[in-house]
């Protein structure tokens, strides 16, 4: 392992930092979701113990996300930002970048993998700077009992699916609306406030299982939604009824109707977290341009 100078408690919080943007991917499944929580393992927790233990520092440092996944949520392109001492590289000619990257992914042993780190200036907010959000989830359409194997990285559902139906219950999202149909509201946040969110595009594909991963040949649906910021569960609960559209349970103007009125009331539950992926965060070119998994 590279030896990174460590810190005293004196120059620690008082020395300069280097703000860095960090690309990450990880297995929501091993985790209880991606925000700091000092009883549970989340992402967050691992990103900072890993941090400090690698880099040698007395305290974990601070971490920002673009976004919070829920527990069982995946993710092939979060972004966080970290503020790191200068100091750690008195020795070097200046930050290098892969070989922070290699030291993290050394000592993260594959639960977290560092993507891309880079130095970004002290204006680059890996939340505030962020212009989009993307999310993907799969849907498997198979004729009941699935291989449980299926339940890790989708949601197996009985078909046949009108994908036709789903995709013109999934334009009725396009442009800015008040999601509170299809949100959590936060607890902290009044009854009566709008969750207005700008969702800039969404579209199903059925998609050809060219690796034979399913034994009954079943088929692999995907959901691509890209909007500038999205609200508690709002995917998984779009996806939801946007599956009970192409089974033909609700009818098909039902999200154009919940958006309207606003009400939850009877809508099902919200789709399981496993489906559900983080694949990309837009930034313009000066802050490094959006995170890589995007096709």
């Amino acid at each position: 392992m590279p030896r990174w100078r460590a810190l005293s408690s004196s120059d620690q919080p008082l020395g300069p930092t280097q703000r860095w943007r960090l690309d990450i991917a990880y297995d929501g499944a091993a985790f209880s979701g991606f925000a700091y929580q000092p009883q549970f393992t989340t992402v967050i927790g691992v990103l900072r113990s890993t941090l400090a233990s690698t880099l040698h520092l007395e305290k974990e440092p601070t971490l920002v996300g673009a976004g919070r996944t829920d527990a069982g949520v995946h993710a092939f392109a979060q972004v966080v930002h970290v503020d790191l001492p200068t100091t750690l590289f008195k020795n070097q000619r200046g930050p290098d970048p892969q070989r922070l990257a290699r030291s993290l992914n050394k000592q993260l042993r594959g639960r977290v993998r560092i993507l891309r780190a880079m130095p970004v200036g002290d204006d680059f907010h890996a939340r505030f700077s962020a212009t989009w959000r993307e999310y993907r989830y799969l849907v498997l359409e198979t004729t009941p009992p699935a291989l449980a194997l299926s339940n890790a990285w989708s949601w197996a559902v009985q078909g046949p699916l009108d994908i036709a139906a789903m995709n013109g219950a999934a334009s009725e999202c396009l442009g800015t609306h008040d999601f509170r149909a299809f949100c959590r509201r936060p607890t902290n946040a009044p009854a009566g406030e709008p969750l207005r969110r700008l969702v800039l595009s969404a579209h199903w594909e059925r998609l050809a299982d060219t690796f034979s991963l399913s034994p009954a040949n079943d088929v692999v649906l995907r959901l691509d939604i890209r909007a500038q910021s999205f609200c508690h569960n709002m995917v998984r609960c779009l996806v939801s009824s946007m599956v009970a559209v192409g089974q033909g349970k609700i009818a098909e103007n039902t999200v154009k109707e919940r958006l309207s009125s606003l009400e939850r009331d009877h809508l099902p539950p919200p789709a399981p977290a496993a489906g559900l992926s983080l694949v990309g965060v837009g930034y313009s070119e000066f802050a490094g341009g959006p995170s890589s998994f995007v096709r």
